[in-house]
């Protein structure tokens, strides 16, 4: 047992009475039900902080992929987009946001979402009538506060008082209600076909006024993700929301800008007061997955691809293969106005073959760039050759962040700091590009046992980060832990073969849209409140899942 308070492993018994933890120790006598889980890895429920399951948790009770990766508790409403408060005809506004932000297909959510509320509350109250597989704590999205009170305007930088006023009431409204926060963003990355998202350009004053709202509530964190990442462009903000005496998260990242930027950042956060400012760190390189079955890859933009791209993988792999083809497009040049796509379409010194089981710590000579010094033709062929792959199923890896020195050496330096908790798995989000919400298990399986290329995680370590401490940073204080009283969230885990395979394409959200998953094997129970949800990676269709309410 790695019980995820930090302490040394040992073998224990644990009696679970309700949805609580009654014993931890030795158990005498026989249980109404009993888990041999001699030989095997227990550990609490992974609490993940960093999802954007706000439509599909109206829909669907699985919540996979979390759910698959032992994740019991998730919370939501992440970088400031979500679907409450919302007013009437305004629905696929926030639909449109959410498409364009976190790539989810707005078809799926025009389907799947009934829209039965209006305000905060009563989103809740919505969410709360429909069982799931794991807890859901929410925020109040920063983009739907600014569509409710401004209409057409949400996205203006002008605001006059009484709209901000709107805006720390309804903000106000939600904590009460329950909400576990307020967030927001202020990345040039998030962007719908209006532009950037409500609130990225957002003055002091109204942030200012939103944070003490949060503050007053008496609890909750006021989360966001920038581009700068608590420097630069944040110094108008930042200081705003701490003045405001309000509990910061935020994304933190190595980026290629300023590769040493997050140690200032950590520095900074170690001496802030304990639990008040607390950088969310990813435990691999934020990237993207390329493949002819996502959302982008080098050629999608060239005008010989796009002639064929509605063809099967199959098609497409076989027309990669062919001299002609390849030689036109190796010619052409992407036509795009998005100048990060047209750079991505030729950033070949960062454009990875993903595998089976996949590497997320690629070392520089694997990339296309380096395969095509060796093989002395161009890195588009390169790519090209790994593309048409798998018949067109397989996925290349870009890492774009955290990985500047070609290792995760950095990572490993923010994972270790005492103020940062892991984050940033967008679990229910990036349905065509990304799909990081199996980070839990790859936070035991690289970094307490397989990684190669430098130190490790201690386990014991590992499982707080992702239990206790991600709890802690929201203020859930009745999880995270194998301490009697706490909620009985487990997982039974076979460690030595735990094991994740690469990402897969599957059609299955409303109107056909479609997700990656990633599935792992290893997952011997998992336990939400006392009550078996998984066994072996399978859903028992058991579903205790609840809303939760934070509360001053």
């Amino acid at each position: 047992m790695v019980d995820g308070t930090g302490t040394s492993a040992r073998t224990a018994d644990i009696a679970i009475d309700g949805d609580r933890i009654s014993v931890v120790g030795r158990v005498e006598g026989p249980g109404a039900r009993e888990i041999d889980a001699d030989g095997a890895l227990v550990t609490p429920g992974w609490v993940d902080i960093h999802t954007h399951y706000d439509g599909q948790a109206t829909w669907d009770g699985e919540l996979a992929p979390s759910s698959h990766h032992g994740v019991t508790t998730a919370v939501m409403g992440n970088c400031g987009v979500g679907f409450a408060p919302v007013r009437p005809g305004s629905e696929n506004f926030l639909i449109e946001l959410m498409e364009g932000v976190e790539d989810i297909p707005g078809t799926a959510l025009a389907e799947g979402i009934d829209w039965t509320w209006e305000s905060f509350a009563e989103y809740l109250d919505a969410l709360e009538a429909a069982p799931r597989t794991v807890d859901l704590a929410a925020q109040i999205p920063h983009a739907a506060v600014r569509a409710y009170v401004l209409g057409e305007r949400a996205h203006d930088y002008d605001v006059t008082d009484d709209e901000i006023a709107q805006m720390a009431r309804i903000t106000a409204e939600a904590m009460d209600a329950g909400a576990f926060g307020f967030s927001s963003s202020r990345t040039f990355l998030h962007r719908s076909r209006h532009g950037p998202v409500p609130g990225t350009h957002s003055a002091p004053d109204e942030v200012l006024a939103i944070a003490e709202a949060v503050r007053d509530s008496g609890h909750g964190v006021f989360q966001y993700v920038s581009d700068d990442q608590g420097t630069g462009g944040d110094e108008d903000w930042l200081p705003a929301i701490r003045a405001a005496g309000c509990p910061v998260t935020f994304t933190l990242a190595q980026t290629g800008v300023d590769p040493t930027a997050y140690r200032r950042i950590l520095a900074d956060a170690l001496d802030a007061e304990p639990g008040r400012y607390v950088p969310q760190v990813a435990v691999r390189p934020t990237g993207m997955l390329f493949g002819l079955q996502s959302s982008f890859h080098p050629f999608i933009a060239h005008p010989s691809f796009r002639a064929v791209a509605d063809r099967t993988p199959a098609e497409l792999a076989q027309m990669l293969r062919e001299p002609a083809f390849r030689e036109v497009l190796g010619a052409e040049q992407p036509r795009t106005r998005d100048r990060f796509a047209a750079h991505m379409a030729t950033a070949f010194h960062q454009i990875y073959r993903l595998g089976d089981p996949p590497d997320y710590e690629p070392p520089a000579d694997a990339s296309a760039e380096a395969e095509a010094r060796r093989r002395e033709c161009t890195p588009a062929e390169v790519v090209m050759d790994w593309l048409s792959e798998s018949e067109g199923t397989g996925f290349l890896f870009s890492p774009l962040g955290n990985y500047h020195d070609h290792d995760h050496g950095a990572i490993r330096e923010m994972l270790t700091h005492p103020a940062t908790v892991p984050g940033a798995g967008d679990g229910g989000a990036h349905c065509g590009l990304i799909c990081d919400a199996s980070f839990p298990t790859y936070l035991l399986t690289h970094w307490t046992r397989d990684r190669t290329r430098g130190p490790r995680i201690d386990l014991e370590e590992a499982v707080r980060l992702q239990t206790s401490a991600t709890a802690a940073a929201y203020r859930i204080w009745d999880r995270g832990a194998l301490i009697p009283g706490m909620i009985a969230d487990l997982n039974v885990i076979d460690y030595d073969g735990l094991h994740l395979h690469a990402p897969r394409m599957v059609h299955d959200l409303p109107a056909g849209g479609r997700r990656l998953l990633q599935d792992a094997d290893g997952y011997l129970h998992t336990v939400k409140s006392g009550e078996v949800t998984f066994v072996d990676g399978s859903p028992t269709g058991v579903r205790p899942g609840r809303v939760l309410r934070s509360r001053r």
